[in-house]
Protein backbone atom coordinates (compact mmCIF):
# COMPACT_ATOMS: atom_id res chain seq x y z
CA UNK A 1 0.00 0.00 0.00
CA UNK A 2 1.53 3.08 -1.30
CA UNK A 3 1.72 6.28 0.57
CA UNK A 4 2.00 4.44 4.35
CA UNK A 5 5.14 5.50 6.45
CA UNK A 6 5.91 1.60 7.59
CA UNK A 7 9.38 2.96 8.04
CA UNK A 8 8.05 4.69 11.05
CA UNK A 9 6.60 2.09 13.16
CA UNK A 10 8.14 0.88 16.30
CA UNK A 11 8.38 -2.00 18.00
CA UNK A 12 8.74 -0.29 21.67
CA UNK A 13 7.84 -1.46 24.12
CA UNK A 14 8.51 -5.03 22.98
CA UNK A 15 12.63 -5.73 22.17
CA UNK A 16 13.82 -3.69 19.63
CA UNK A 17 17.35 -4.50 18.00
CA UNK A 18 18.95 -4.07 14.16
CA UNK A 19 17.56 -7.41 13.14
CA UNK A 20 13.78 -7.05 14.35
CA UNK A 21 11.07 -4.89 12.56
CA UNK A 22 7.99 -3.82 13.08
CA UNK A 23 6.77 -4.55 9.46
CA UNK A 24 7.66 -6.71 6.59
CA UNK A 25 6.28 -7.40 2.96
CA UNK A 26 3.45 -10.13 4.03
CA UNK A 27 1.96 -7.03 5.46
CA UNK A 28 2.18 -4.60 2.48
CA UNK A 29 1.06 -7.27 0.31
CA UNK A 30 -1.84 -8.28 2.82
CA UNK A 31 -3.34 -4.73 2.02
CA UNK A 32 -2.35 -4.88 -1.23
CA UNK A 33 -4.70 -7.99 -1.47
CA UNK A 34 -7.29 -6.45 0.30
CA UNK A 35 -7.20 -3.25 -1.42
CA UNK A 36 -8.43 -5.53 -4.87
CA UNK A 37 -6.69 -6.10 -8.27
CA UNK A 38 -3.45 -4.80 -9.31
CA UNK A 39 -1.55 -4.88 -12.94
CA UNK A 40 1.05 -7.71 -11.21
CA UNK A 41 -2.48 -10.18 -10.14
CA UNK A 42 -5.35 -9.06 -12.28
CA UNK A 43 -7.08 -12.70 -10.51
CA UNK A 44 -7.02 -11.01 -6.86
CA UNK A 45 -10.65 -10.22 -5.57
CA UNK A 46 -11.95 -7.20 -5.96
CA UNK A 47 -12.74 -6.31 -2.51
CA UNK A 48 -12.05 -2.64 -1.00
CA UNK A 49 -11.07 -1.62 2.41
CA UNK A 50 -14.45 -1.25 4.55
CA UNK A 51 -15.70 2.60 4.66
CA UNK A 52 -15.08 4.77 7.34
CA UNK A 53 -17.23 4.00 10.45
CA UNK A 54 -18.45 0.89 8.95
CA UNK A 55 -17.16 -1.58 11.44
CA UNK A 56 -16.23 -4.42 8.55
CA UNK A 57 -12.94 -4.67 9.34
CA UNK A 58 -11.00 -6.78 11.74
CA UNK A 59 -7.59 -7.61 11.74
CA UNK A 60 -6.00 -10.63 13.53
CA UNK A 61 -2.71 -10.79 14.42
CA UNK A 62 -0.99 -7.69 13.58
CA UNK A 63 2.32 -7.95 15.28
CA UNK A 64 2.25 -3.57 15.77
CA UNK A 65 0.15 -2.75 13.79
CA UNK A 66 0.75 -2.16 10.32
CA UNK A 67 -2.08 -3.36 8.99
CA UNK A 68 -4.13 -1.42 11.53
CA UNK A 69 -2.52 1.40 11.30
CA UNK A 70 -2.31 2.01 7.13
CA UNK A 71 -5.97 0.63 6.84
CA UNK A 72 -7.01 3.66 9.04
CA UNK A 73 -4.54 5.72 7.48
CA UNK A 74 -7.05 4.91 4.25
CA UNK A 75 -10.38 6.31 6.07
CA UNK A 76 -11.03 2.66 7.96
CA UNK A 77 -12.90 3.24 11.31
CA UNK A 78 -14.40 0.85 13.57
CA UNK A 79 -11.17 -1.57 13.14
CA UNK A 80 -11.50 -4.52 15.21
CA UNK A 81 -8.41 -5.65 16.27
CA UNK A 82 -6.81 -8.41 18.40
CA UNK A 83 -3.01 -9.44 19.24
CA UNK A 84 -1.96 -12.08 21.39
CA UNK A 85 0.76 -10.46 23.09
CA UNK A 86 0.77 -7.21 25.19
CA UNK A 87 3.54 -5.54 24.11
CA UNK A 88 1.90 -5.97 20.14
CA UNK A 89 -1.20 -4.37 21.74
CA UNK A 90 0.57 -1.77 23.54
CA UNK A 91 2.97 -0.70 20.17
CA UNK A 92 -0.25 -0.52 18.22
CA UNK A 93 -1.47 1.78 20.53
CA UNK A 94 1.68 3.76 20.94
CA UNK A 95 2.19 3.73 17.13
CA UNK A 96 -1.35 5.15 16.46
CA UNK A 97 -0.95 7.92 18.83
CA UNK A 98 2.37 8.86 17.27
CA UNK A 99 0.04 9.19 13.76
CA UNK A 100 -2.88 10.73 15.32
CA UNK A 101 -5.23 7.10 14.64
CA UNK A 102 -6.03 5.58 17.97
CA UNK A 103 -9.51 6.05 17.61
CA UNK A 104 -9.54 4.05 14.62
CA UNK A 105 -9.75 0.96 16.53
CA UNK A 106 -10.85 -1.34 19.43
CA UNK A 107 -9.03 -4.12 21.07
CA UNK A 108 -10.96 -6.98 21.59
CA UNK A 109 -10.27 -10.51 23.48
CA UNK A 110 -10.30 -13.46 20.72
CA UNK A 111 -14.19 -14.13 20.80
CA UNK A 112 -17.74 -13.37 19.27
CA UNK A 113 -17.45 -9.72 19.69
CA UNK A 114 -14.06 -9.68 17.64
CA UNK A 115 -15.55 -10.99 14.64
CA UNK A 116 -19.62 -10.64 14.83
CA UNK A 117 -20.50 -9.97 11.43
CA UNK A 118 -17.34 -8.58 9.62
CA UNK A 119 -16.97 -8.71 5.82
CA UNK A 120 -13.26 -8.62 5.78
CA UNK A 121 -10.34 -10.15 8.21
CA UNK A 122 -6.78 -9.24 7.74
CA UNK A 123 -4.94 -12.15 9.30
CA UNK A 124 -1.31 -12.69 9.89
CA UNK A 125 -0.66 -16.05 9.76
CA UNK A 126 0.59 -18.22 13.08
CA UNK A 127 3.32 -20.12 13.25
CA UNK A 128 0.92 -22.19 14.87
CA UNK A 129 -1.50 -24.65 13.30
CA UNK A 130 -3.91 -24.91 16.42
CA UNK A 131 -3.94 -21.33 16.71
CA UNK A 132 -4.78 -20.75 12.90
CA UNK A 133 -7.54 -23.63 13.53
CA UNK A 134 -8.89 -21.62 16.71
CA UNK A 135 -9.19 -18.28 14.70
CA UNK A 136 -10.70 -19.93 11.30
CA UNK A 137 -13.36 -21.27 13.36
CA UNK A 138 -14.25 -18.18 15.37
CA UNK A 139 -14.45 -16.29 11.97
CA UNK A 140 -16.36 -19.23 10.12
CA UNK A 141 -19.01 -19.42 12.97
CA UNK A 142 -19.35 -15.82 13.78
CA UNK A 143 -18.66 -13.69 10.77
CA UNK A 144 -20.29 -12.08 7.56
CA UNK A 145 -21.97 -15.40 6.05
CA UNK A 146 -19.40 -13.70 2.71
CA UNK A 147 -16.80 -12.95 4.64
CA UNK A 148 -13.43 -13.22 3.16
CA UNK A 149 -9.88 -13.64 4.89
CA UNK A 150 -6.81 -12.08 3.28
CA UNK A 151 -4.15 -14.64 5.81
CA UNK A 152 -0.81 -13.86 5.06
CA UNK A 153 2.84 -14.39 6.13
CA UNK A 154 6.50 -14.75 5.47
CA UNK A 155 6.86 -17.99 3.04
CA UNK A 156 9.40 -19.61 4.98
CA UNK A 157 6.91 -19.57 7.95
CA UNK A 158 3.95 -21.10 5.83
CA UNK A 159 3.23 -24.73 4.99
CA UNK A 160 0.63 -26.52 2.95
CA UNK A 161 -0.91 -27.82 6.40
CA UNK A 162 -2.21 -24.08 6.59
CA UNK A 163 -4.34 -24.86 3.83
CA UNK A 164 -6.15 -27.51 5.25
CA UNK A 165 -6.46 -26.28 8.57
CA UNK A 166 -8.62 -22.75 5.97
CA UNK A 167 -10.25 -26.04 4.08
CA UNK A 168 -11.54 -27.45 7.13
CA UNK A 169 -14.30 -24.29 7.37
CA UNK A 170 -13.69 -22.78 4.25
CA UNK A 171 -15.11 -23.69 0.59
CA UNK A 172 -12.60 -21.64 -1.02
CA UNK A 173 -9.42 -21.29 -0.17
CA UNK A 174 -6.54 -19.98 -2.90
CA UNK A 175 -3.08 -19.03 -2.30
CA UNK A 176 -1.62 -15.80 -3.80
CA UNK A 177 1.86 -15.73 -6.19
CA UNK A 178 5.08 -14.94 -4.21
CA UNK A 179 6.12 -11.55 -3.73
CA UNK A 180 9.16 -10.19 -1.70
CA UNK A 181 9.13 -13.71 0.18
CA UNK A 182 5.52 -13.27 1.36
CA UNK A 183 2.40 -15.05 0.15
CA UNK A 184 -1.39 -14.78 0.94
CA UNK A 185 -4.29 -17.06 0.98
CA UNK A 186 -7.72 -16.11 0.65
CA UNK A 187 -10.51 -17.56 2.32
CA UNK A 188 -14.15 -17.50 0.89
CA UNK A 189 -17.49 -19.63 1.43
CA UNK A 190 -17.44 -19.88 5.42
CA UNK A 191 -18.35 -23.07 6.42
CA UNK A 192 -20.38 -22.23 10.02
CA UNK A 193 -21.67 -26.13 10.44
CA UNK A 194 -18.28 -27.56 9.85
CA UNK A 195 -16.84 -25.22 12.49
CA UNK A 196 -19.61 -26.01 15.25
CA UNK A 197 -18.90 -29.12 14.75
CA UNK A 198 -15.11 -29.04 16.02
CA UNK A 199 -14.03 -29.75 19.44
CA UNK A 200 -14.18 -26.50 21.22
CA UNK A 201 -11.61 -24.44 22.65
CA UNK A 202 -9.29 -24.53 25.35
CA UNK A 203 -8.47 -28.32 24.57
CA UNK A 204 -7.50 -30.07 27.23
CA UNK A 205 -5.73 -33.55 28.02
CA UNK A 206 -5.11 -35.32 31.40
CA UNK A 207 -1.10 -35.42 32.01
CA UNK A 208 -0.36 -39.11 33.98
CA UNK A 209 2.93 -38.46 35.39
CA UNK A 210 1.82 -34.88 36.34
CA UNK A 211 -1.77 -36.27 37.97
CA UNK A 212 -3.11 -33.00 36.56
CA UNK A 213 -5.33 -31.81 33.21
CA UNK A 214 -3.53 -29.27 30.94
CA UNK A 215 -5.70 -27.10 29.13
CA UNK A 216 -4.62 -24.92 26.37
CA UNK A 217 -5.80 -22.13 23.71
CA UNK A 218 -4.28 -22.82 20.12
CA UNK A 219 -1.47 -20.04 20.62
CA UNK A 220 -0.49 -21.47 23.81
CA UNK A 221 2.74 -22.63 23.88
CA UNK A 222 3.12 -26.47 23.60
CA UNK A 223 -0.42 -26.96 23.80
CA UNK A 224 -1.59 -29.83 25.64
CA UNK A 225 1.34 -31.32 26.25
CA UNK A 226 4.34 -30.46 28.73
CA UNK A 227 7.60 -29.11 27.34
CA UNK A 228 10.54 -31.40 28.86
CA UNK A 229 11.69 -28.22 30.02
CA UNK A 230 8.75 -27.54 32.10
CA UNK A 231 9.16 -31.23 33.13
CA UNK A 232 12.83 -31.18 34.25
CA UNK A 233 11.94 -28.14 36.58
CA UNK A 234 9.14 -29.70 38.18
CA UNK A 235 11.43 -32.92 39.11
CA UNK A 236 13.04 -30.70 41.49
CA UNK A 237 10.72 -27.79 42.36
CA UNK A 238 9.52 -29.56 45.65
CA UNK A 239 13.21 -28.31 47.34
CA UNK A 240 12.12 -24.56 46.16
CA UNK A 241 11.59 -22.74 49.66
CA UNK A 242 9.37 -25.60 51.14
CA UNK A 243 7.78 -22.63 53.86
CA UNK A 244 7.21 -20.12 50.69
CA UNK A 245 3.77 -18.79 51.46
CA UNK A 246 3.50 -16.51 47.65
CA UNK A 247 5.16 -17.64 44.42
CA UNK A 248 4.92 -16.17 40.94
CA UNK A 249 4.63 -18.74 37.72
CA UNK A 250 6.75 -15.94 35.26
CA UNK A 251 5.69 -16.67 31.50
CA UNK A 252 3.26 -18.81 32.75
CA UNK A 253 1.97 -20.68 29.44
CA UNK A 254 -1.13 -23.06 30.15
CA UNK A 255 -0.16 -22.74 33.59
CA UNK A 256 1.20 -26.04 34.56
CA UNK A 257 3.61 -25.06 36.93
CA UNK A 258 1.08 -22.67 39.07
CA UNK A 259 -1.28 -25.09 38.87
CA UNK A 260 1.49 -28.13 40.17
CA UNK A 261 2.48 -25.82 42.84
CA UNK A 262 -0.42 -24.80 43.85
CA UNK A 263 -1.76 -28.65 44.08
CA UNK A 264 1.45 -29.97 45.74
CA UNK A 265 1.27 -26.83 48.67
CA UNK A 266 -1.81 -25.92 49.79
CA UNK A 267 -0.78 -23.14 51.77
CA UNK A 268 0.37 -21.15 49.09
CA UNK A 269 -1.07 -18.65 46.90
CA UNK A 270 0.26 -18.47 43.37
CA UNK A 271 0.53 -15.30 40.81
CA UNK A 272 0.47 -16.69 37.03
CA UNK A 273 1.97 -13.81 34.70
CA UNK A 274 2.20 -14.21 31.03
CA UNK A 275 1.66 -11.47 28.16
CA UNK A 276 0.16 -13.72 25.56
CA UNK A 277 -3.78 -13.45 26.25
CA UNK A 278 -4.23 -17.38 25.05
CA UNK A 279 -1.70 -18.34 27.56
CA UNK A 280 -3.61 -16.29 30.36
CA UNK A 281 -7.05 -17.71 29.13
CA UNK A 282 -5.32 -21.38 29.50
CA UNK A 283 -3.34 -21.06 32.95
CA UNK A 284 -7.39 -20.36 34.30
CA UNK A 285 -8.95 -23.07 32.44
CA UNK A 286 -6.11 -24.95 34.08
CA UNK A 287 -6.13 -23.79 37.53
CA UNK A 288 -10.11 -24.22 37.32
CA UNK A 289 -9.83 -27.82 35.46
CA UNK A 290 -7.51 -28.98 38.84
CA UNK A 291 -9.35 -27.18 41.44
CA UNK A 292 -6.86 -24.81 42.26
CA UNK A 293 -8.48 -21.56 40.53
CA UNK A 294 -9.04 -20.11 44.04
CA UNK A 295 -5.57 -19.94 44.51
CA UNK A 296 -4.11 -19.20 41.68
CA UNK A 297 -4.68 -15.49 40.34
CA UNK A 298 -3.71 -14.99 36.71
CA UNK A 299 -3.12 -11.70 35.07
CA UNK A 300 -1.66 -10.49 31.90
CA UNK A 301 1.38 -8.63 31.89
CA UNK A 302 4.35 -7.44 30.46
CA UNK A 303 6.44 -9.70 32.69
CA UNK A 304 6.15 -8.37 35.71
CA UNK A 305 5.44 -4.81 35.29
CA UNK A 306 2.35 -4.37 37.26
CA UNK A 307 4.18 -6.22 40.38
CA UNK A 308 5.28 -4.29 43.01
CA UNK A 309 9.04 -4.69 44.53
CA UNK A 310 10.41 -7.05 47.17
CA UNK A 311 6.73 -8.87 47.70
CA UNK A 312 7.42 -12.35 46.43
CA UNK A 313 9.15 -15.48 48.62
CA UNK A 314 9.23 -17.62 45.32
CA UNK A 315 9.63 -17.11 41.25
CA UNK A 316 9.65 -19.64 38.88
CA UNK A 317 10.64 -19.22 35.65
CA UNK A 318 10.92 -21.32 32.08
CA UNK A 319 11.83 -18.43 29.90
CA UNK A 320 11.64 -17.89 26.56
CA UNK A 321 14.59 -17.70 24.12
CA UNK A 322 12.54 -16.80 20.79
CA UNK A 323 10.64 -13.60 19.66
CA UNK A 324 8.31 -14.85 16.94
CA UNK A 325 10.79 -16.25 14.48
CA UNK A 326 13.91 -14.89 15.74
CA UNK A 327 16.80 -16.82 18.40
CA UNK A 328 16.74 -13.66 21.07
CA UNK A 329 17.49 -14.11 24.01
CA UNK A 330 16.70 -10.13 25.52
CA UNK A 331 13.43 -11.01 26.59
CA UNK A 332 15.23 -13.53 29.02
CA UNK A 333 17.29 -10.83 30.66
CA UNK A 334 14.15 -8.54 30.68
CA UNK A 335 12.49 -11.51 32.99
CA UNK A 336 15.50 -11.91 35.06
CA UNK A 337 16.06 -8.46 36.03
CA UNK A 338 12.12 -8.07 36.95
CA UNK A 339 12.14 -10.81 39.14
CA UNK A 340 15.32 -9.33 40.88
CA UNK A 341 13.14 -6.40 41.43
CA UNK A 342 10.11 -8.22 42.66
CA UNK A 343 11.49 -11.12 44.71
CA UNK A 344 11.48 -10.07 48.74
CA UNK A 345 15.14 -10.18 50.44
CA UNK A 346 16.15 -13.97 50.56
CA UNK A 347 13.61 -14.96 48.19
CA UNK A 348 14.83 -17.10 44.87
CA UNK A 349 14.45 -17.53 41.57
CA UNK A 350 14.13 -20.75 40.05
CA UNK A 351 14.46 -20.99 36.60
CA UNK A 352 15.06 -23.92 33.59
CA UNK A 353 17.11 -23.09 30.78
CA UNK A 354 18.59 -24.67 27.86
CA UNK A 355 22.51 -25.16 29.21
CA UNK A 356 24.18 -23.42 26.11
CA UNK A 357 23.01 -20.26 26.61
CA UNK A 358 25.30 -19.85 29.67
CA UNK A 359 22.68 -17.79 31.79
CA UNK A 360 24.15 -18.55 35.34
CA UNK A 361 25.94 -14.90 34.70
CA UNK A 362 23.17 -13.73 34.16
CA UNK A 363 20.80 -14.38 36.90
CA UNK A 364 23.94 -13.59 39.14
CA UNK A 365 23.93 -10.06 37.70
CA UNK A 366 20.14 -9.47 37.76
CA UNK A 367 18.83 -11.35 40.89
CA UNK A 368 21.89 -12.32 43.14
CA UNK A 369 23.96 -15.56 44.06
CA UNK A 370 23.02 -18.59 41.91
CA UNK A 371 23.24 -22.19 42.46
CA UNK A 372 22.82 -25.16 39.99
CA UNK A 373 20.50 -27.47 41.35
CA UNK A 374 20.23 -29.90 38.31
CA UNK A 375 21.51 -30.65 34.69
CA UNK A 376 20.70 -33.23 32.34
CA UNK A 377 21.99 -33.38 28.72
CA UNK A 378 19.93 -30.61 27.77
CA UNK A 379 18.51 -28.57 30.30
CA UNK A 380 20.00 -26.56 33.28
CA UNK A 381 17.70 -25.60 36.61
CA UNK A 382 19.40 -22.81 39.10
CA UNK A 383 18.14 -21.25 42.23
CA UNK A 384 19.19 -17.52 42.55
CA UNK A 385 18.83 -16.01 45.91
CA UNK A 386 18.10 -12.52 46.42
CA UNK A 387 20.38 -10.83 49.03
Amino acid sequence: MSGFAFEELRRWPDVEAPNLFASDAADRLLLDTAAGPTADEPTTAALALPTPADGGLVVIGDSYGALTLAAAAQGARGIRVHQDALTGSRALAANAVALGLETAFVDLPLDTSLVAGARLVLLRLPRSLDALAEVAALIARHAHPEVTVFAGGMVKHLTPAMNDVLGQVFGSVRASLARQKARVLTATDALPDAAAALEPWPRRTFDDDLGLWVCAHGAAFAGTTVDIGTRFLLTVLDQAIPDARTGIDLGCGTGVIASTMAMRRPGIRMLATDQSAAAVASTRATADANGVGDRVTVVRDDALASQPDGTADLIVLNPPFHIGAAVHTNIAHRMFADAGRVLAPGGELWTVWNSHLGYRSALERAVGPTRQIARNAKFTVTASRRP
